[in-house]
């Protein structure tokens, strides 16, 4: 697989992430513990905003693989 269609899939599967995480993270949010306390708030929303670039790293060293060469 070339390095753009690698790009192109990649790109995709990084909205997706970002769009599936935002969403499971909101949901989460409204827990009645987290949402009692506005310091585990802010613990929270650090995290949960940082959180998706651990499985996001694997996509993004995957898309910027260089081509093979033939």
């Amino acid at each position: 697989m070339n390095i753009r269609t690698r790009k192109l899939i990649g790109t995709v599967g990084l909205l997706l992430l970002a769009i599936v995480w935002s969403l499971t993270a909101m949901a989460f949010a409204q827990a009645p513990v987290i949402a009692e306390s506005k310091w585990l708030q802010a613990v929270y929303y650090v995290v949960a905003g940082l959180g998706w670039v651990l499985p996001a790293m694997p996509l993004v060293t995957w898309m910027s693989r260089p081509d093979p060469t033939e």
